[in-house]
């Protein structure tokens, strides 16, 4: 269990294998990457470029406010009464 059986070689054989055998197939995934980077900051790029639109702003009469009453006071927010004081 200590030391590296055939087993496990063979396993770290066929990963490294299948990262970098062949035509690199590593390499070929960073560069599908890299071009998808690309190609997202290109249309990123393509959406920051000013569109020239006249449009004249609407205008807006505000609705007409009705008058209202003084707001009653409720009995948290009205002030204590005074305590009676005694005739000595």
């Amino acid at each position: 269990m200590g030391s590296m059986s055939i087993w496990h070689w063979l396993i770290v054989l066929a990963v490294v294998v299948v990262l970098f055998g062949g035509r690199g197939k590593l390499s070929g995934v960073m560069g599908d990457f890299a071009k998808g980077i690309k190609a997202f900051k290109a249309g990123m790029k393509d959406e920051e470029e000013p569109t020239t639109v006249n449009v004249t702003p609407a205008q807006v009469t505000p609705p007409p406010v009705a008058p209202t009453a003084a707001p009653a006071q409720h009995a948290a927010t009205a002030p204590a009464p005074e305590p009676k004081r005694e005739a000595v």
